[in-house]
């Protein structure tokens, strides 16, 4: 089995099992404007699955498709800076197109995951990925390296959403990283 199917496999695995427990509700924005959600958002904080435990240097791209879909590439370099690149390319699905704000995750057929974006700034400059189960959560923000105070901040707001903080890990970013898969792109 190659390396990227058996980690697939293992986050479905874990997203099923973390799926099962009762939370109260996560209330997610009023509003998101697809097109400029879409682009490439640094992970700069995370509760990570366990595929992603070791993350540096780590980007989410959102691209629209044409059925609608949000297709999604997730790189990063696993364990260190000069790690292997990994890439996940789950493909996203608006569930509740009043808000845009609750999507379908699919990283392996036939399972869709919750992804839920919970708080977004005006700018689109800064967002927060949950799940109902809090128990994995991402910051994302368009600056791999956004300040500490802000960072508290985006930090603040998850622990706010009843998340536990102290599971939360720090993504080291690093660039520029010639060969992420995010810097070719930028590069064209």
């Amino acid at each position: 089995m190659f390396p990227t199917t058996r980690r697939l496999l293992g986050l479905a695995a874990s997203l099923l099992a973390a799926g099962c427990a009762s939370h109260p509700p996560l209330p997610t924005v009023e509003s998101v404007d697809l097109d400029r959600f879409m682009g490439d958002w640094y992970v700069v904080g995370h509760i990570p699955a366990a595929s992603e435990s070791e993350a540096y240097n780590a980007v989410e791209s959102y691209r629209r498709g044409d059925d609608g879909e949000i297709l999604t590439t997730y790189t990063y370099r696993d364990g260190g800076f000069d790690g292997p690149i990994e890439v996940m390319q789950p493909v996203g699905s608006v569930r509740d197109e009043e808000t845009n704000a609750t999507w379908g995750m699919e990283f392996l057929w036939p399972f869709s995951f919750e992804y839920l974006i919970t708080w977004l700034d005006a700018d689109y400059t800064a967002t927060i990925i949950g799940r109902t189960a809090r128990d994995y959560a991402w910051i994302m923000t368009r600056d791999p390296n956004p300040s500490e105070s802000h960072y508290a901040k985006l930090v603040a707001e998850l622990e706010r959403q009843g998340y536990d903080t102290s599971r939360l890990r720090r993504v080291p970013q690093r660039w520029p990283d010639p060969e992420h898969v995010a810097a070719r792109r930028a590069a064209r």
